[in-house]
């Protein structure tokens, strides 16, 4: 069919207030569609054009060639040329033509061109025709101007590929026109009809069909094309408009597009001249723009790609293993593992390690084996501890006992090497690649799991948290393949484990071991234990410690460091109680818990029990008093069972808990207050609870009746404050004011001992004056007349005339005080 042609040229001298008019509009291009189609066909010189220009200065003027959708769904093909102005007159000397071919919707470029194909046809005309002329749009049989030459426009261009046609395949994609276009900057506006012309080909069909462009214009940013070409002069006002520019008349940018695995894949098929690969990549399976089927086409047609290119292409054949013959596969394997590529990375050799997974056993072993040889390779050499290693039966043959040969040295060397940090993923890896070459290893491999079971406790408490280890499933695998590596490292973190138990606990937390088999293993059965008992039996420490001990299936007589074991899960934060401590004590020998180590988690027990409240018979009460003398007691026994190994501190501390014992249940040695001070001081820093447990018992012993006199001199002039002040805090209890007032002896005592000493130090004196007045008084004010006169006389009995002449004294001086406040009570009341 003929299409409708229009024509348009600038305005004539003397027609103001116009930038041009239509000179001739076909049939079925409305008014409507003339205004929104004017604004394309205007065309604006440059800066700086004479007045009148030569004809190779007039050839040289940019045109503009525009392909441009309408709001109809039409389409128009325009080219407008700057041409001599016949006119004369005193303007300048320089006016455009521009010739245009309207499309109206669903209907196709004549022989189904695309647009950029009628750039350079020679039916475009620069004058408005008398008659009818050709389509510009149907073109000479054979190639277009157009595709003449784009091989060495490509190279000539090769810095600036990737990030141009990443940036054109993004314009080209199916959004709504009017987006903010690409910016094309070029000294000749024919060379961004070439960039349009690389794009048609490189794109797909669709997508270049999209690509609405126009190869000039001196406004860029008001522009609706998807793809605009400007000259230098125009590149900075693009960018401060906001636009994305490519600035392809100057210094080569340092780097662009290499983000885009496509693009750069791309960028490389064109530099090698060698656009048909575009057509033959389109046929395989993918999306349109994955780099893989181009990077798989360039890499079977010879042509050399970056890594992520090559990523890209394993990536791909690894997900469609059946989409390449036979041929191309093995091109493919031969283009990746090429030995004069150097600058291989880490996911590129995932990518070639999933190939290898998807081609084996599908292809021939002399396919796949330069896979597994260049991932083992990498294993040894790159440290990449990523890599899904090749299964054994990969190296059969010639090409195994190569690699092996190569590697061996390698890998042998490093196992042994005790200088260096390695880390368990590189061990694990190096142990696997060894067995899958074939590697004796075995005079390495005691050193070698002797310093990779603590590495494995370091690295995962390091990763923290919950989660599985990254380099757990590669741990597994080996322990797994290796049975030999699987029992030298059980038993080495067997051996460890007594050490710290809680740590090894959360690791098995973490990750599965497989030793459910014939090892013994006590110490790891009871840490993998641990966790399920803690949940079942909650807060019952002793039931965790027994259950915890029989997964250790042997006796602590037989192995003592099983008790170092349990403990340590049990308790590994705390210490045990009073009550637990003396479960630990019975549930083995003292040569037992001296090997084990744990009479120390016995002795911090008996230190750290808290203290009691104290009473005036020597009993504790409260709700500690049991755990009191529990604790006292098992400082008897630990002493007794430890005499060599606790020392310092410690055991002048287990001998204030002794002493507490004696004093409440026997006759300790003389000398009490002294003692304790001694002991206290040999005991720092001394347990608040301990210091307050000793000086309640000594003073519960001296406010008993029965206390030797001489305990209680060396106690009121020792002049302790701490010990004075402990005494007078015991004296104000209930029990011992209760005492008072129901014994009249008792109360005689005190009465004898708090006014017996005046002049004892600076300490007692003020405390013994303030229990008579606040302590005693009170008590002996509640007695009967009967129990105060036993009190009178036994003071006298044990004291003399003269001491019960001063009880009167004191008692009578409370009573006169006492009638003395009723008289005054009386006088204020009449």
């Amino acid at each position: 069919m003929s299409l409708a042609q229009v024509h348009y040229t600038s305005a004539a001298p003397g027609d103001e207030g116009t930038a041009g008019r239509f000179t001739a509009v076909g049939p079925g291009v409305s008014g409507a569609l003339l205004a929104e189609i004017e604004p394309l066909l205007r065309h604006e010189l440059p800066d700086g054009v004479a007045d009148h220009p030569s004809d190779g200065e007039l050839r040289s003027l940019p045109q503009s060639f525009t392909y441009a959708a309408l709001s109809d769904g039409s389409r128009l093909v325009s080219r407008s040329a700057p041409v001599r102005d016949t006119a004369g007159g005193a303007g300048p000397g320089v006016r455009f033509h521009a010739h245009a071919v309207h499309l109206p919707p669903g209907v196709p470029l004549p022989g189904d061109r695309l647009p950029v194909e009628a750039w350079r046809s020679p039916h475009w005309v620069a004058v408005t025709p008398g008659g009818a002329i050709p389509d510009p749009l149907t073109l000479p049989p054979g190639p277009t101007a157009v595709s003449e030459g784009l091989d060495d426009f490509a190279v000539s261009r090769g810095p600036w590929l990737a990030a141009v046609l990443a940036d054109l395949r993004r314009a080209s994609e199916p959004t709504e026109p009017g987006g903010r276009p690409v910016v094309l900057v070029e000294r000749q506006c024919a060379d961004v009809a070439r960039w349009l012309g690389l794009a048609s080909v490189t794109l797909p069909r669709e997508s270049a069909e999209r690509l609405t462009f126009t190869t000039y214009t001196r406004r860029p940013g008001s522009s609706a094309a998807r793809v605009v070409g400007v000259l230098p002069e125009d590149a900075e006002a693009a960018r401060a408009a906001g636009l994305r520019v490519h600035v392809c008349a100057g210094q080569p940018p340092s780097a662009g597009g290499r983000d885009d695995a496509w693009a750069a894949t791309a960028a490389r098929v064109w530099r090698s001249r060698s656009p048909e690969l575009f057509r033959e990549a389109r046929e395989l399976p993918g999306e349109p723009f994955a780099a893989g089927p181009l990077a798989v086409t360039a890499l079977c047609a010879g042509i050399s790609l970056g890594p992520d290119e090559r990523a890209a292409a394993a990536g791909w054949a690894a997900d469609r293993p059946y989409a390449l013959d036979a041929k191309r596969t093995g091109q493919l394997v031969e283009a990746l593992t090429s030995p004069g590529i150097d600058d291989r990375t880490g996911p590129e050799f995932d990518a070639v390690g999933r190939l290898f997974g998807a081609l084996e056993g599908r292809c021939p072993a002399a396919v796949t084996a330069p896979l597994a040889a260049m991932l083992v390779t990498e294993a040894v050499r790159g440290g990449n501890g990523s890599l899904e290693l090749p299964r054994r039966d990969a190296f059969v043959g010639p090409e195994g006992a190569a690699v092996a040969e190569r590697l061996a040295p390698e890998i042998l060397t490093e196992l042994s090497d005790t200088a260096g940090t390695r880390s368990v993923a590189r061990t694990v890896q190096l142990l696997r690649v060894a067995r899958l070459l074939g590697v004796d290893g075995t005079d390495a491999l005691p050193e070698v799991v002797d310093r990779l079971a603590p590495a494995l406790l370091t690295e995962a408490a390091a990763e923290g948290g919950t989660a599985t280890p990254d380099f757990a499933p590669a741990l597994l695998e080996l322990l797994d393949e290796q049975f030999e590596v699987r029992t030298a490292l059980l038993g080495a973190l067997d051996r460890i484990a007594p050490q710290d138990p809680g740590a090894v606990a959360r690791f098995l937390e973490r990750v599965a071991l497989p030793f459910t088999g014939t090892q013994a293993l006590p110490h790891l059965r009871m840490c993998a234990e641990v966790p399920g008992a803690m949940a079942t039996l909650g807060g019952d420490r002793a039931a965790v410690w027994h259950r915890v001990l029989r997964a250790a299936g042997l006796s602590p007589f037989a192995e003592p460091l099983v008790l170092r074991t349990a403990v340590g899960l049990v308790w590994e934060d705390r210490a045990p109680t009073v009550e637990e401590a003396r479960l630990l004590l019975d549930a083995a020998t003292s040569d037992s818990h001296r090997v084990a180590g744990t009479w120390a988690r016995l002795v911090d027990a008996a230190l750290g029990a808290p203290a009691a409240a104290p009473s005036a018979t020597g009993t504790p009460v409260g709700p500690s008093a049991a755990s009191t003398d529990e604790a006292a007691a098992l400082a008897h026994d630990l002493l007794r069972g430890f005499p060599g190994e606790i020392g310092g501190r410690e055991r002048a501390g287990l001998l204030l808990l002794d002493l507490v014992r004696e004093l409440r249940t026997g006759a300790p040695e003389p000398g009490w207050a002294e003692t304790v001070r001694t002991l206290c001081a040999q005991a720092e820093p001394v347990e608040p609870a301990l210091r307050e447990r000793a000086h309640a018992a000594l003073v519960e012993r001296l406010l008993a009746p029965d206390r030797p006199g001489a305990e209680l001199y060396d106690f009121v002039h020792g002049d302790d404050t701490e010990l004075i002040a402990a005494y007078d805090r015991t004296a104000r209890t209930e029990t011992v004011r209760t005492r008072l007032r129901t014994q009249p002896a008792y109360a005689a005592d005190c009465f004898t001992v708090w006014t017996t000493h005046p002049h004892a130090g600076r300490t007692w004196p003020p405390v013994a004056a303030a229990l008579l007045d606040e302590v005693l008084r009170p008590a002996v004010r509640a007695m009967s007349a009967e129990d105060v006169a036993e009190v009178e006389a036994t003071v006298g009995r044990t004291g003399s005339s003269g001491r019960a002449e001063a009880f009167r004294t004191w008692n009578r001086s409370s009573t006169l005080g006492r009638l003395g406040r009723r008289i005054a009570g009386r006088v204020r009341r009449g």
